[in-house]
C-alpha cells in the first residue's frame, strides 16, 4: 500500500531531537557516575579486586559526560545563549581541583602528576569552560603518557599560559601540521572526532582582552619530551 505524500507528517528540526537526546544521555550518565562513585567510596580498596576496573569505568563515564557537556555548550554558543562568566581564579586551587578529580585514575595506572605554578598566580576566565579544556587535555595526556604528566601555569608578557605535558611519543606530525579546523574531521578508524580540540579552540577564542583572543597550541618536546598542549589566555 502506497502512502500519499500528504499523509506523511512533517519532520521536526533534527537539531531539537539531537539536543534533547544529548540532555537525556547526560542525565543517564550522571546517574551511572553517582552509583559508581558510591561504590568506590564504600569499597575496601585492598579487598576489592575489581577496584581499579571500577575506577576506570568511572573515569570513562565522566569522559562521556564531559563530551556531552561540550556538545551542549557548543550548541549554546551557536545560539548565543551561553552564560559566559569570567572571574578571577586562583590557578593553584584550580589545578588542585582538577588533580583531585583524576588522582584515583592516574594512581591506578601508575602515572605521576606533577603540578608547577606560583601559589599567588591568578587568571581571569570562565572557570567552567577552562576546566573543560584542561580536563580534556589531561585526559588525552593520560592516554598517551608513559608514566608522567606535567601541569604548569605562568604569565608570559601578560598572557596566562596553562600547559599539559606528558612523556609519551608526542602528537603525530599530521596533527601538528593541520589547523584546528582540519582536526575537526571525523576519523572513524581511530575514533577521533576532533571535538575536544574544536571545543578548546572556541573556548580560547571566547576569551578576549585589548583586541587579543586566546588560543591553543600543540607541540612536542617541553619539559618531558612528549606532547605539550598549551592554552594561552590574554
Amino acid at each position: 500500500m502506497k502512502v500519499a505524500k500528504s499523509d506523511i507528517p512533517p519532520i521536526p528540526d533534527i537539531e531539537i531531537f539531537l539536543v534533547s537526546s544529548v540532555h537525556d544521555m547526560k542525565n543517564s550518565v550522571a546517574i551511572l557516575i553517582s552509583r559508581l562513585e558510591k561504590t568506590l567510596i564504600s569499597a575496601d580498596k585492598d579487598n576489592f579486586p575489581e577496584y581499579d576496573g571500577f575506577v576506570q569505568m568511572n573515569h570513562e563515564a565522566k569522559r562521556i559526560n564531559d563530551k556531552l557537556m561540550q556538545l551542549l555548550t557548543l550548541y549554546k554558543m551557536g545560539q548565543k545563549v551561553y552564560p559566559f562568566d569570567p572571574q578571577y581564579v586562583s590557578i593553584d586551587e584550580f589545578f588542585q581541583t582538577i588533580a583531585s578529580q583524576n588522582m584515583d585514575l592516574l594512581a591506578s595506572q601508575g602515572i605521576k602528576l606533577e603540578i608547577q605554578t606560583d601559589p599567588k598566580l591568578s587568571g581571569y576566565f570562565d572557570e567552567v569552560l577552562i576546566y573543560g579544556v584542561i580536563a580534556n587535555a589531561l585526559n588525552n595526556a593520560s592516554r598517551h603518557t608513559l608514566s608522567h604528566i606535567y601541569l604548569s601555569a605562568k604569565k608570559n608578557n601578560g598572557v596566562l599560559e596553562l600547559c599539559v605535558e606528558d612523556n609519551g611519543k608526542g602528537f603525530p606530525e599530521a596533527i601538528l601540521q593541520e589547523s584546528v579546523d582540519a582536526i575537526r574531521n571525523v576519523d572513524f578508524q581511530s575514533g577521533n572526532t576532533g571535538l575536544g580540540l574544536y571545543f578548546s579552540a572556541l573556548v580560547a577564542r571566547l576569551h578576549r582582552k585589548h583586541g587579543c583572543s586566546g588560543e591553543i597550541k600543540l607541540e612536542n618536546g617541553g619539559h618531558l619530551g612528549g606532547g605539550c598542549f598549551t592554552l594561552s589566555l590574554p
